[in-house]
């Protein structure tokens, strides 16, 4: 019995250490998304500068793209100048980001006991596709903004469903 353990432990170590890795780098980037949504508008000012159109109107622009950033930008300084109240909001969606990686903790550390955390995490990435397609659409977010907001849900799911299946084979291994 003494062997099968020796044998077992150093793989259900190393696929502790993959989860771990791959649930951190969630965890950190769930912090960074967060944290990038406190200076949306010093951080649109820097898009805009660095593709060069800071002097450009929505109107002027060259690209789509372009547009859609200079509109953003010219809503925040709007509404932010008149309604600075407003940017609280995103203060509150930075501060959710960050709770919700507080969450992920839990199986950082006992996957097996917090798998539940995983399944909800899975849940909320596939929630977000629809949500940024009907509301997106709603809210007049052009087509393509919405699909790089769907990203976020496929791309969070990646590391959670290879996260959940790890879990499930250190369930197996340890049971």
């Amino acid at each position: 019995m003494s062997q099968t353990n020796n044998e077992t432990t150093p793989a259900l170590d190393r696929i502790l250490r993959r989860f771990r890795a791959v649930l951190g780098l969630f965890i950190l980037c769930l912090i960074l998304s967060g944290i990038t949504a406190f200076p949306l508008q010093r951080e649109l000012g820097a898009v805009v500068t660095a593709r060069g159109i800071d002097r450009v109107s929505a109107a002027d622009a060259n690209s789509s793209f372009d547009h859609w950033i200079l509109t953003v930008r010219d809503g925040l300084r709007d509404s932010y100048a008149r309604h600075p109240w407003l940017a609280y909001g995103t203060d509150w969606l930075a501060f959710a980001h960050i709770v919700i990686a507080i969450f992920f903790i839990g199986p950082f550390i006992d996957p097996v006991r917090n798998v539940w955390v995983l399944k909800a995490g899975l849940i909320a990435c596939v929630l977000v596709v629809p949500l940024a397609l009907i509301c997106g659409a709603i809210r007049q977010i052009p087509f393509g903004w919405r699909l790089i907001d769907c990203s976020f849900g496929v791309f969070g799911a990646i590391p959670l469903y290879y996260c959940l299946r790890l879990t499930r084979t250190l369930d197996n291994r340890q049971g």
